[in-house]
């Protein structure tokens, strides 16, 4: 029978050897069958029972349902997941992660989190130097899309200072970004109450890039017609392409109009760590805030993000509520709860220190410069296959191209239900393309040649058809 007993009983608890059991069953899985066997939802509610039951189960049951439910999720640390803009383990991130559970600390104040606010603030520094923030601070959000919330809300709050009191007043607030942007910011505008027909979706180059030309016409269109523009979004790393905006020449269109200049660097903004590819982010430096997830490129457990400000005070402005039950100790500097969106707030920061404590400046360097020689490699594999066409020479870790003749979605499905590999598809230039995203620095070149090998051998068993959409 397990047991959870205290540290106050003296005694471990017998519940660590089942952890460890199906950590073991988990790697094995993820060594023998690196794609987790496909099943419908219909299938699984069949396999497992999800069901909350009325009289409680042993902790012995819970732990097999457990391992259940663990054997049967996609395995997204295997050398065979391509789908998503995370992948593989750091084991020490990993471990950092169990500890934080363990401690179960919430950062809200230093009488709560202890070292734990210290180790933030350090990361939330060490991060901002990086993007060019010489007295930037930093916090940790619960993921890119929120981290860019901040950074939008803070715009907006910069351009009217009564609307943290009073309310948006109405008037014509208008947000510019790259037409390959991601997501949230729309949504985030739809959430902030400003609405998503006030985003400007801004004209791209060949490679991507936002256009700083078609900025400035769209900025001065708009203040002829009466809107106020408030806030520029640059994309550092779009979700397809991987592309990254032109900081520079944005910089100097947010700084000829007076507007906030907030860079979504959630995925590309790693790039800051090495000196190869830094290159990318130049001008990152002249923004007024910056996204960064380390679960990404870096490699932490999810979720890890940061919301970056070049002047230090401004998440403190734009956050802190007055809380006498809580603030009761410790100047606000190391009250944590005063500079972020959350209260409760779960330990983020431990995993990344930890893992940077491990690889250093240096080490993270050359896991950033290894994903983009992936990443070139599989590129060159595309390039000299007659079979394949390459979409786009890769601008970071994503590389995006089409079997010949071949339904990239169709492609993608049957790698899936064939427990061969996960890789997802996207929209470039009006064409269904394979993107396959290399942030796993752990992958070898057998691996690429396994996953390529398969791939196009599974696409020439399907019907042919045009992924013109």
């Amino acid at each position: 029978m397990t047991t959870f007993a205290t540290p106050e009983a003296g005694q471990q608890s017998t519940l660590t050897p089942r952890l460890i059991e199906l950590a073991h069953a988990l790697f094995e899985a993820e060594r023998s069958a690196p794609v987790s066997r496909f099943q419908t939802p219909e299938e699984m509610r069949e396999a497992l029972d999800f069901a909350i039951p009325k009289t409680g189960l042993s902790p012995d049951r819970v732990m097999d349902l457990l391992e259940d439910v663990a054997l049967a999720t996609p395995r997204t640390a295997s050398r065979r997941f391509f789908n998503q803009l995370f992948a593989g383990r750091h084991d020490i991130a990993s471990a950092a992660e169990i500890v934080a559970v363990l401690l179960n600390s919430s950062m809200y104040t230093y009488k709560a989190a202890g070292p734990h606010v210290l180790i933030e603030k350090e990361l939330g520094e060490h991060m901002g130097r990086k993007v060019g923030y010489e007295d930037g601070e930093g916090i940790f959000t619960p993921g890119g899309s929120l981290s860019n919330f901040a950074g939008i809300m803070i715009a907006r709050n910069e351009f009217n200072e009564r609307c943290q009191q009073d309310g948006h007043d109405g008037s014509w607030l208008t947000l510019y970004s790259s037409e390959l942007d991601h997501y949230s910011i729309s949504k985030n505008l739809a959430m902030l109450g400003l609405g998503r027909r006030r985003l400007r979706k801004v004209a791209t180059d060949e490679r991507g890039r936002m256009r700083a030309d078609a900025l400035r016409e769209a900025i001065r269109r708009d203040i002829d017609e009466g809107a106020k523009p408030f806030c520029i979004n640059a994309t550092c790393g779009t979700t397809v392409l991987g592309a990254y905006d032109p900081l520079d020449e944005i910089a100097d269109v947010a700084e000829e109009f007076g507007i906030w200049f907030h860079v979504d660097g959630a995925f590309g903004g790693s790039t800051a760590l090495s000196a190869k590819h830094r290159e990318h982010l130049k001008g990152s430096g002249r923004s007024d805030s910056f996204t960064w997830d380390a679960h990404k490129m870096m490699g932490v457990p999810l979720s890890c993000s940061v919301i970056l400000v070049k002047d230090k005070g401004l998440l403190r402005k734009h956050f802190s509520e007055s809380a006498s039950y809580l603030f009761q100790s410790d100047e606000d500097e190391l009250n944590h709860g005063v500079k972020s969106m959350q209260c409760g707030r779960r330990n983020d920061c431990l995993k990344l220190w930890a893992a940077w404590q491990h690889l250093g400046d240096e080490g993270y360097a050359r896991k950033i410069d290894r994903l983009y020689d992936i990443a070139r490699s599989f590129a060159e594999r595309v390039k000299n296959d007659s079979r394949c066409t390459l979409s786009k020479e890769p601008e970071s870790v994503n590389v995006c191209f089409e079997v010949t003749g071949k339904p990239s979605d169709l492609i993608c499905e049957t790698l899936r239900q064939q427990q061969k590999s996960l890789v997802g598809y996207g929209i470039v230039e009006g064409r269904r393309v394979i993107r396959a995203a290399f942030v796993n620095a752990d992958i070898e070149e057998a691996d690429l040649d396994d996953f390529f090998d398969t791939l196009v051998e599974v696409a020439m068993t399907l019907p042919d058809g045009d992924n013109a959409i």
